[in-house]
């Protein structure tokens, strides 16, 4: 195994006058959590960078278990493509001489490939993938850092047994990074969504929303889509109540809450327009006249990117200092292990993650 002392990251290009160079543009390094191992997390991963395509794109570091890697891609029939580096060994601190590799937690490896249900264990596990990547995401590249984080799916019930007090990621890499402002949003072929409420019973909607908290997935998304290169994004906002209350008859959150949000993201400059009613807005977004729509809950606004993208839709958090997406999917513990997982969304998270990270590769040059 070749090394340079020069760099500490496991798959940091070596220094010089080749594509490493500040010379030359190099390729970003995206992070990888292989999520709940329990769940399809390491069959999507397999098979996503299984696909010299995807592989191409960038250079790839994997938090997990080379075990369960190695298992999935037996069971899809897939040759072991990446390296395997203990993710507390000495080797992390030297420039490994290939563009994936999987940073193995061997510790974990009593789950096995058996167990395909919510665990005390598999939180654990999770969690500490997630820390470690979002670590390295803090960091340059050239001190084992890396440029965006894509996240497998974790499961909820095994971070609650865990002892995590975080319902999802959405919060988990807020709070590690310490943003006041963040938003989960949706990329699709058809259809944008940024969601004002994420992780919040319906019956508590009411003490939740507020001017701010519709306001800034409207700035938010405002902001992305210009960073995927919509030059003045228009965006649908939608109302919390049936038929967006008509005029306070069914309610008063839009007349009190989502119109002043609106009012103020368009004194701002954003061309944002509504509240309308949940049930046509989408309608008018995936016939192209709106680029993204900011839903009031959580369902209102996955309901429809599941029923229109579910194997291409991607989770993305934004207004986080690191790049982060998702599959939009979870654990799915009722497939694990046949092989039959569909790597679609995962490929659509790397291929963002990708895209948003060359941005900060490009203005290293």
């Amino acid at each position: 195994m070749a090394v340079n002392p020069s760099s500490r990251n496991p798959t940091a290009p070596a220094k010089g006058n080749g594509p490493g160079s500040s010379a030359a543009k190099r390729k970003p390094v995206i992070g990888i959590t292989m999520g709940d191992p329990a769940g399809i997390g390491p069959e999507v991963v397999v098979k996503a960078l299984a696909d010299p395509e995807i592989r191409a794109l960038a250079r790839f570091v994997v938090y997990g278990m080379n075990e369960l890697l190695a298992y999935a891609a037996d069971l899809a029939e897939i040759e072991a493509f990446w390296w395997r580096v203990q993710h507390d060994s000495p080797r992390t601190d030297f420039t490994l001489t290939h563009d994936i590799v999987v940073l193995d937690y061997d510790e974990y490896s009593q789950l096995g490939s058996a167990i395909h249900k919510p665990t005390r264990a598999g939180g654990q596990a999770s969690l500490t993938f997630i820390d470690d990547a979002i670590a390295a995401a803090g960091r340059p590249v050239e001190e084992a850092g890396i440029d965006a984080v894509v996240t497998a799916p974790i499961c909820k019930e095994s971070w609650h047994m865990a002892g995590c007090k975080f319902p999802g990621h959405t919060e988990m890499f807020a709070h590690r990074t310490r943003t006041k402002r963040v938003v989960m949003a949706f990329e699709s072929p058809k259809l944008r969504v940024a969601l004002a409420t994420v992780h919040v019973p319906l019956m508590d909607l009411r003490n939740v929303l507020t001017i701010g908290t519709v306001y800034d997935p409207i700035d938010l998304g405002n902001q992305f889509c210009k960073q995927l290169g919509i030059a003045n994004p228009r965006i649908a906002v939608a109302g919390l109540n049936p038929h967006a209350s008509e005029n306070g008859r069914f309610g008063d959150e839009e007349n009190r809450i989502i119109t002043p949000a609106i009012e103020a993201a368009k004194s701002h400059g954003i061309d944002a327009r509504g509240p309308f009613p949940g049930d046509t807005v989408f309608n008018a977004a995936v016939a192209g006249r709106y680029d993204l729509v900011v839903a009031m809950y959580h369902d209102q606004g996955l309901i429809p990117v599941k029923l229109l993208a579910f194997d291409e839709a991607v989770n993305i958090t934004l207004g986080l200092p690191v790049v982060r997406t998702s599959p939009d999917h979870g654990t799915a513990f009722d497939i694990v292990g046949k092989n039959k997982a569909d790597p679609g969304s995962m490929k659509a998270a790397i291929r963002l993650a990708v895209k948003l990270a060359n941005e900060k590769v490009a203005s290293e040059v």
